[in-house]
Formats: C-alpha cells, structure tokens, sequence
C-alpha cells in the first residue's frame, strides 16, 4: 500500500457548512488556488447547474488533497434530507467521518440520524462545531447534546475566546494529556487509576490511547471553528491525520473494492465510483462485479432454506481510470489499495456492488422514500414513455431509491422521492441531459401491507399438462421493522433443491405487491410443503406456481395496510403550544410532554405522513415564520384510518389463476 490515505466523509444536516468546509481544506492543503462560495456557485465540489443555482449539494462530490503526506479523499455529500441516499452509499467508502454540527442550531433530526448510522456501520468519526461567530453559538450545549444522542465518549481538542462574536479565536487545548486522561477515564483502566489517583497519562501514551479509542469507534475527537472564516480548519487538518485511522484499518489482503456511486458521462458512458480496500486495478485488466444479495453465506441451522442459485460473477474489462487532483478529474491508469478512483468500463455495475470479493460491512437506512409519483411525458404523447423510461431508469442507477417502474402498455412511469427538491432535481436532470420534458402528478403515500394473522399459502399448478409444482408456504405476521425472513427447506425427493431455490426466488420478486398493490414486509415465510414430478415437471412451472401460492396465502388470511410515520419536533414560543397541540391531534399524531426552552416550546411527535404532507405550510402560517421544524422517517404502524388503500397492480394479478397461467407462460400480453 502506498503512503498513508484517508478517505473522509463531510456529513452534516443542510446548511451547516459542509461544502464551505471542504473548500476551505481544499484551498488550506494547497490543492485549489482559492476558496469557492456555496453561495455564489463557485465550489469546486458542485458541478450540477442546480447546485449552483440553488446554492445546496444534491450529489456526492470527491476530490483529493495531501497534508502532511497523507492522502486525504474527501467525500463531500448532500445535506438535505432529499438526498440523504447519497449520504448512506458513501458511507461504504470511508475511513472515518467528519460530522459538522452548527453552534447555534445545534444537533437537528437528520444530524442524529447520521450519528446512528455511524454508530450501526461502526465507523470513527470527528466533529466540527461549526459557525463559532454567529450570534447565539453555545459550544456547551451542542456537547451535551451530542452525548444525548451517543454513547461515545468525547474529547473537545479546542479552546474558544469571544463566542457568538463577529471574530472569535480558537486554539488547541493548552494541555492535552490531562483532557485525554479525563475522556478516556472512562474507556481504559490505564487511564482511569491515573484520573483517580489525580495524575494524568504522558502525552506520548495519551496519543497513543486516544487514536485506539477513536479507531474502536468509543472516542469522538470535537473540534471548534467558523469553516467560513477559515477559522480552525488547520487545527482539524492537523487532528485528522494525527488521531483518525488511515486505510489501513479496513484493508483487505485480496483484491476487493465498493461501488458507492454511479455517474453517466457524455463521454465515458458509465462511470463508477469504487473504495478499494486491497489489490489493485489496471485499465484493461478484468474484474469481477459482485452483488451481494446473489452472494450470501450459507445458513447450516435445521430451518435454514435452499439458496437462491447463483449467477457466475460477471467480468468486465476496465477501460480507462481517473483518480482526483482536487476536485479534478486525472488519468492514473491503475488504482491501489485503499484508494478512490473512477471508473469506465462496467456496464452492469450497481452502487453497492462489490469488486473482487465481498467485503462484510455494517449499515442502516438513513432513507425510507414514503412517497411516489406518476410520470408522463408532458405533451402527453406515448411514444415517448420508452425514451423517458430509460432516462429515469438511467437516472435509478445513479439514485436507487428512485426506482423507476413502468411496464410495456402502461401509459404512466411511477418513481419513489423524498420530497419536492429531489423532484426539482429529477427534472431538471431529464431536461438538461436528456432533452426531456415531463409532468409529475402530485405525490401519493407508499403504503405498506402485511399478512393479517398466521396461515397456511397454498397452490397446485398440475393442469394443463404437461406441468406439475406444489407449493405451500407457512406465514406468520412479525413485529414492526422486522422486515422479511425465508425459512424451510423440504427433502430432495420431495422437491428437487433446484426447484427449491426457484420457489425462493420467485418469493423475492412477489414482496412487490400484495393484495392490495402494495410491498408486503413483516413477516416470517417458511415453506413447508412441496413437490415435483419427475415426468412432468417444467423447470419454470415453480415460477408459475409460487405467486399463485403467494397471493392465495394473503386473500385468505388477509392483509393489513401499514401507513408510514414522521417523527418531528417542533420549537416555536411558548404562546403558540396550544395551536400546535391541537394541530398534532388533527394530524391523528401522539406526542411526548412539551417542554420549555427559555421563551420556547419543544414538542416532539409521531404523525402519518398523509396527514402531515403540508403541515410546514401550515406551521409557518400559524406560527408567523417564527416556528422551526426537524422532520425525520419513523416507521410504519397499522393505517387507523379506516380507508381502503389500493395501489394499482402492475401486470396481471396471480389470484386470476387462468390468466395468470397465460401470462407466465408467455401466452397472455397485457395491455
């Protein structure tokens, strides 16, 4: 492995001074030759006209520096919400993260969230509380909030004069050893028996102990400064590449690597984003792409199930690969172990395919799109629905969350969002690289559904001959969150493995629509019974007959529609409580006690986002601009308002067996 590399990622809620941050290391370490403005649409790192124009990131951007000969990979990502997928890929790709806190805003909901996901991915993180100089900064009270939403343990590195003043000034703590002695005290013994016996640890053992901590993700560093004033951008320079782990941490002795983004160029087709972490890459070398959910490990307990079969892993020749000299794109050629590169020439890659061999990683969902919309070309004309199809097809590539469905026959396109602003983005997307123009039809809720109680899920499919498969599936409803677990795996004789692991595959694919339309989760499948014929059996009649099973299981046992919830807090003065109240109670929510903040009222609670879709709208109005609104994705419950949800089915529902028959035999076109 080459010299030491850092591959770092800037996370923060929006406005808190991300791309501000990345410029000013950029410019500090020398590799750009001034700082850009988010504002006036000069970062290097936002290149999209929208990011300009709108002055907020809405892709992942990297460029890469050196400080202190270390390589640093900067990995500058989205802070809206919105665009918080862009935020949960990158996070595959990183070292160790460096989380922006605002010194007036303090921890807001998608922060919190973010610390979460570190905390589940298990990955090192420093902190920079930034905008120091802004009237009503409390460092203090930023700090005890962050201990309110992690465990860790934290050692502030800055000391601040004039807060909240229009120039402030930071330095390093004055001694270090005896504020490390003091956060660690509660880490090691080591440093404990020197804390109680009102010694402290010698700062070359200090050092030592505090980069341990940081790496076994039990220590945060915090830093303080004003990213726009360059102010304490030297002093977190100085502790990345002192404190935080290198690439060494997460290498790997074969060759092995992440896609964590995809990008379509004019020039160079698809290019993808890849973390390696050991091996190296060539151009025109051949590699294989891996997609994790085909390679999984095998489960040995007595309920496990048959795999799904396996595809062989597709190799690809590697066409050309660029590496960054700031935010620059450069020709390399070859790319090594624990480094960043771009690369042309994989066509069936995907953002979270594995190059090489699979790496065990650690992740949760910051992104749970609750909301879809239909997509048509604006002058309406249907020859044109293949053309904007692909593109948003193209554009699901890139952000999977998307994921653009459409059928031939169909006269409308459906995409998953997160909210207006990624919309804004997808269509200007589609005009600006594209050509196209289309119409969004206003967003609707992504419902949920589950089967109603445990049963049995049956199907024969033994006519017309000559076919024979026998499926019969066990379900039983879970709790909330759980998601969806296959089990049960039935003698040979009874049912060839291959035929088993057909019936798993089709399962997979008839989670997309339950009775009702909509994704069926929470829920525990065991296949109990089966059976093929040695004579008649079809090697595609199981694909025909677990759907059939599938849909039979849930029209007679039933299927409970789940809504999707959001968690928000709201601080606004005090005398607007009670509108406020009596707005969460309309929405249908639950709330926690208020509680009062100097002249403030915080509240926090659970709403249906079909009731809540304008509640920020309504908020500013009743509040006269002066309430502030955190919102974040909570979950789903059972929908309690008493309406008949129905998403419509794509393709041709199993429960109509004769037609269904037709149609998975290639017999039967929709229309």
């Amino acid at each position: 492995m080459q010299n030491k590399i850092h591959n770092i990622g800037i996370l923060a809620h929006v406005d808190s001074g991300k791309t501000t941050l990345t410029e000013q290391l950029l410019f500090l370490t020398g590799a750009i030759r001034s700082a850009g403005s988010v504002d006036s649409g000069t970062a290097a790192t936002d290149s999209l006209s929208i990011e300009k124009q709108r002055g907020i990131s809405v892709r992942t951007a990297t460029a890469s520096t050196m400080w202190h000969d270390v390589t640093i990979n900067i990995i500058d990502t989205p802070g809206h919400v919105d665009f918080a997928g862009e935020v949960e890929r990158a996070l595959s790709a990183l070292d160790y993260a460096v989380v922006i806190v605002s010194a007036v805003e303090g921890v807001r909901a998608h922060t919190e969230n973010i610390i979460k996901s570190l905390d589940a991915a298990k990955l090192p993180r420093a902190i920079f509380i930034n905008k120091i100089d802004r009237p009503g900064s409390d460092v203090n009270a930023v700090m005890n909030e962050l201990k309110r939403v992690s465990s860790q343990s934290f050692l502030l590195l800055s000391e601040i004069e004039n807060e909240g003043l229009e120039k402030p000034g930071t330095k390093k703590i004055n001694d270090f050893a005896v504020s490390a002695t003091e956060a660690l005290a509660d880490l090691c013994d080591e440093a404990a028996d020197a804390f109680l016996e009102e010694k402290s640890l010698s700062a070359e053992r200090a050092c030592e102990l505090v980069k341990r901590e940081i790496s076994a993700c039990r220590l945060t560093p915090v830093l303080c400064g004003s990213a726009k004033y360059s102010l304490g951008v030297k002093e977190l320079a100085d502790a990345l590449v002192e404190f935080m782990p290198s690439a060494e941490r997460r290498a790997t002795d074969d060759l092995c690597g992440i896609i964590f983004k995809i990008e379509h160029d004019k020039t160079l087709g698809k290019v993808s984003y890849i973390r390696l972490f050991g091996g190296e890459i060539s151009n025109r070398d051949e590699i294989e792409i891996l997609s994790p959910s085909e390679f999984t490990l095998n489960d040995e307990n007595e309920n496990a199930a048959v795999e799904i079969e396996k595809k062989p892993p597709a190799k690809e020749k590697v066409s050309q690969i660029k590496k960054f000299v700031g935010a620059r794109f450069c020709d390399s050629g070859i790319v090594k172990g624990g480094d960043i590169a771009a690369i042309s020439g994989l066509p069936s890659a995907k953002t979270g395919h594995f190059i090489g061999s699979l790496a065990v990683s650690e992740t949760s969902n910051l992104v749970n799109p609750f909301l879809r919309v239909r997509v048509t070309p604006s002058d309406c004309d249907p020859l044109k629905l293949p053309t904007l199809a692909a593109a948003l097809g193209e554009l699901s590539d890139e952000e999977p969350y998307i994921d653009a469905k459409w059928e031939n026959g169909q006269k409308e396109i459906t995409i998953s969002t997160t909210g207006k602003i990624q919309l804004e983005v997808i269509d200007t997307l589609l005009k600006e690289r594209y050509g196209l123009s289309a119409s969004f039809s206003p967003p609707t809720v992504i419902y949920k559904e589950t089967p109603s109680g445990k049963g049995f899920a049956r199907a024969r499919y033994t006519m017309p001959k000559p076919c024979w498969a026998v499926v019969e599936f066990l379900f039983e409803p879970m709790p909330r969150g759980y998601g969806v677990s296959y089990h049960g795996r039935l003698p040979s004789n009874q049912c060839f493995y291959r035929y088993q692991s057909h019936i798993r595959t089709s399962f997979n694919s008839c989670l997309e629509q339950g009775l009702y339309g909509w994704e069926v989760t929470d829920f525990k499948c065991t296949l109990v019974g089966g059976e093929h014929h040695t004579i008649h059996t079809h090697p595609l009649d199981f694909f025909v007959c677990t759907p059939m099973a599938f849909m039979n299981g849930l029209d007679e046992i039933g299927s409970t529609i789940l809504e999707p919830l959001l968690k928000i807090r709201v601080s606004a003065p005090a005398e607007f409580s009670g509108k406020l109240l009596s707005e969460i109670v309309k929405m249908g929510g639950e709330y926690d006690t208020p509680v009062m903040h100097s002249q403030n009222v915080i509240l926090e609670a659970i709403v249906p986002v079909a009731t809540s879709m304008d509640f920020p709208t309504r908020l500013a109005v009743l509040s006269s601009g002066k309430a502030v609104l955190n919102q974040s994705f909570y979950g789903y419950r059972e929908c309690r308002d008493g309406l008949e949800h129905i998403n419509p089915r794509r393709g041709v529902n199993p429960l109509d067996r004769s037609k269904w028959i037709l149609y998975a035999r290639g017999a039967y076109q929709t229309d």
